[in-house]
C-alpha cells in the first residue's frame, strides 16, 4: 500500500471511530482493552494522534513524548478527538515526500511510516470503539488489503523489535496464512525476538519498511522450505484482529493447525502497548 491509501484508510477510520464512541457514550465499556470506558479510549487515541501530528508538521527529527491525555469528557471529548484527528490527516496529507522527522520501525519514509502506523493505530482504535456497541469484531469491515499490511506491520515491524515479549525457551515455527489475499507469514519463535519472513505466491517479499475452535493434526505444507509446528489461517481481516487479540480465544474465523503452544504464546505475550 502506498502512503495516499493509508492516509484514506486513516481518514475513513478515524471518522467511524467518532462517530461508534460518539453512539455508544463515554461510560460504554470497550471489552478488548480491559479497563478502558469509551472515555478512556478517545483520550488515548487522541493523544496519539496529536502526537504523531508533531513529528510530521513540526519535523521533530528526535523523539518527543506525548502531552498527555486531556480531563474531559462528554461531547467535548469527542469534539476534541475529531478535531486531532483532521489535523493529523492534514498534516499528512499536506507533508512534503522528503520530510525527515523521527520515526520508530523500517519504512521507506518518514511519512510513509506515519501515515501506516497511524492507518492501523486508529483502524485497531475503531474495532474498540464498535464493540462498545456489543460488536465482537466491529461492524465496519477492515479491507483486504489493509488487514494484510496491518499483520505484516505488527509482525515484522513490532515484533521484529528488541522489546517484543514473544520469546520462548522451545523454539518453534509459526505460519500466518490469508485464505484471501495470497499472503504467508513464517515466524520463527526462540528465545530473542520472532524473526518473520512474508510470502506471496511462493516469492519472498522484500520488507516494506488466536486460538481457534478447528485444530487438526498438523500444517499443510511449507514456505521457504521451512515447515512449521503451528499455522493459523483466515481471511486477512479475522488474522489481523486476532494478531492484535481483538477476537476472542476460540474464535471460529481463525483455523488453528498443529501446536497450539504457539497460539497461545502469542495471545499471552503480543500485546503492545503505549
Amino acid at each position: 500500500m502506498d502512503t495516499a491509501e493509508h492516509i484514506k484508510h486513516l481518514a475513513r477510520e478515524g471518522r467511524l471511530l467518532a462517530d461508534a464512541a460518539e453512539e455508544a457514550g463515554c461510560d460504554a465499556e470497550v471489552r478488548p482493552c480491559p479497563g478502558w470506558e469509551v472515555r478512556h479510549l478517545l483520550r488515548h487515541t487522541g493523544m496519539v494522534h496529536r502526537w504523531a501530528t508533531a513529528f510530521v508538521a513540526e519535523g521533530l527529527t528526535s523523539y518527543r513524548p506525548g502531552g498527555g491525555e486531556p480531563d474531559l469528557d462528554g461531547p467535548a471529548l469527542i469534539d476534541w478527538y475529531r478535531e486531532g484527528h483532521e489535523r493529523l490527516v492534514t498534516a499528512l496529507t499536506g507533508a512534503p515526500e522528503a520530510l525527515e522527522c523521527w520515526t520508530f520501525l523500517p519504512a521507506p519514509s518518514p511519512v510513509a511510516f506515519w501515515a501506516r502506523r497511524q492507518a492501523h493505530e486508529t483502524t485497531v482504535h475503531r474495532v474498540d470503539a464498535e464493540s462498545a456497541l456489543g460488536l465482537v469484531a466491529g461492524r465496519s469491515a477492515v479491507a483486504a488489503e489493509l488487514a494484510a499490511d496491518g499483520i505484516d506491520e505488527l509482525l515484522r515491524g513490532f515484533h521484529a523489535r528488541a522489546g517484543s515479549r514473544v520469546r520462548t525457551d522451545r523454539p518453534g515455527t509459526l505460519r500466518v496464512r490469508t485464505t484471501d489475499t495470497g499472503d504467508v507469514w513464517t515466524v520463527t519463535l526462540s528465545a530473542e525476538p520472532p524473526r518473520a519472513e512474508r510470502t506471496a505466491g511462493g516469492a519472498a517479499r522484500e520488507p516494506s519498511g488466536t486460538v481457534a475452535d478447528e485444530v487438526s493434526d498438523g500444517p499443510s505444507d511449507t514456505v521457504a522450505g521451512s515447515p512449521a509446528e503451528c499455522e493459523l489461517s483466515g481471511t486477512a481481516e479475522a488474522l489481523y484482529l486476532s494478531l492484535w487479540n481483538r477476537l476472542p480465544a476460540g474464535t471460529p474465523a481463525v483455523t488453528v493447525t498443529g501446536d497450539d503452544r504457539l497460539a497461545r504464546l502469542w495471545r499471552d505475550t503480543s500485546a503492545v502497548t503505549w
